[in-house]
């Protein structure tokens, strides 16, 4: 089995519900010893992710084998004094410790930072929240759909127009970002340990990180910048900057940015050289003014052939344009899988998706199927220092299953 950077590196894994996790996720791909603590019973609630309607019909919890790889788990309760001891007990022996509790939930349970700073000096305690933990919605739960996707105004931002019901995320589309900065911040701390020998808390939560994406027109905003209305496609301000429906039902979008230099050569590879020479569209500014005339056009050119044939007419020629994808397409994607960006599990043919950084050098674990609930209590519990009879003695107390 593969070595990672982080082998030797142990990870307590006590969050659900997306990017905490989905961090910790990331840190075990690089080799970390990811311990997933979960309740015992129905553990994570995230498993039953798949069961809630809507949700796509599988044999296999595919929510579960992309969040949980590689982990594994320990059924602890910790509203129980002695579920709340082995955590501490683990805790002082561990290199990170993830949480996505509210604080006072933390509090209650005896997993604050001052609960656990004091075990161990170099640990890093990292929290994740809806809200930030000041305030008064510091305590205030959160999905990434309400705290990322709708708080920060991403929502509204990608409706054709402000008559459009707002646009719903699909889910993780704003955790699994967020479990990238996450990881930052913990990759962070851990840096900065080499340097001093201290651990620290470090934070990030769904709120921050989606007015993050919503990047530059956030930023115009506080700048108290003037916005131009909301046009639907048809009406879009640049026709080279919109998508276009294909004549099989699949849509293609245009981002030529370098308009000059490359409207000459759209124009050729769409077999319309006449319009290089079309004095209503001579130059950038024409075309922008006059943008709704030819955003008809190329939605009559664009109708005339198929996606496949579009891809091979547009490629190679500098022209920068993106397939609206599908789900379909992911599976035999050939640059996603020549590029490691899909990758088969352990022993299996079947893909899952690989978090997306490399390390040249680096090797990363083959994903390992994820662990059913409380797999691997007694294995995590010997290695703690628990003999037999103390482990019995947890488990008939309920505090491990």
């Amino acid at each position: 089995m593969e070595k990672g950077i982080f082998d030797g590196l142990k990870v307590l894994d006590c969050a659900s519900f997306i990017a905490a996790p989905a961090a910790a996720t990331v840190l075990s791909d690089f080799g970390a010893d990811v311990i997933k603590i979960e309740p015992p019973g129905s553990g994570d609630p995230y498993r039953n992710l798949p069961s809630l309607p809507g949700y796509p019909a599988s044999e296999h919890n595919f929510a579960w084998m992309l969040e949980a790889r590689n982990k594994r788990s320990l059924a602890l309760d910790l509203s129980k004094p002695e579920g709340q001891a082995v955590l501490h007990k683990l805790a002082a022996q561990a290199d990170v410790f993830i949480t996505n509790y509210p604080p006072a939930v933390r509090a209650r349970l005896g997993i604050t930072y001052d609960h656990l700073a004091p075990r161990n000096e170099r640990l890093i305690y990292a929290s994740f929240t809806g809200y930030g933990e000041k305030g008064e919605e510091a305590n205030k739960p959160g999905f990434d759909s309400n705290a990322y996707w709708a708080r920060s105004g991403l929502m509204d931002l990608v409706r054709a127009d402000t008559n459009t019901t707002p646009a719903r995320s699909v889910a993780g589309m704003g955790d699994h970002p967020c479990a990238m900065a996450f990881y930052g911040a913990i990759v962070t701390a851990l840096y900065r340990r080499e340097r001093t020998g201290k651990g620290a808390h470090v934070a990030s939560n769904l709120m921050a990180n989606g007015i993050w994406a919503a990047s530059v027109l956030a930023q115009a905003r506080l700048c108290g910048a003037k916005f131009a209305e909301r046009r639907p496609r048809e009406r879009a301000l640049n026709a080279v900057t919109n998508h276009y429906k294909c004549r099989d039902g699949r849509w293609i979008i245009l981002s030529l940015l370098s308009e000059e230099r490359q409207w000459p050569t759209l124009a050729r590879c769409l077999d319309r050289e006449d319009l290089i020479s079309d004095e209503r569209f001579a130059t950038k500014a024409d075309r922008h003014a006059r943008s709704v005339e030819l955003i008809r056009i190329f939605d009559e050119v664009f109708a005339t052939r198929d996606l496949a044939d579009w891809r091979r007419i547009l490629d190679g020629n500098g022209l920068v344009f993106g397939v609206v994808g599908i789900l379909d397409d992911i599976p035999t994607d050939q640059q996603m899988i020549d590029n490691e960006v899909l990758v088969p599990f352990e022993n299996d043919t079947m893909l899952t998706i690989n978090s997306p950084i490399w390390v040249d050098g680096a090797s990363k674990v083959r994903p390992r199927k994820p662990p059913a609930i409380g797999e691997h209590s007694d294995e995590i519990l010997r290695s703690a220092g628990y003999d037999s009879a103390s482990i019995q003695k947890l488990r008939a107390s309920g505090a491990v299953a």
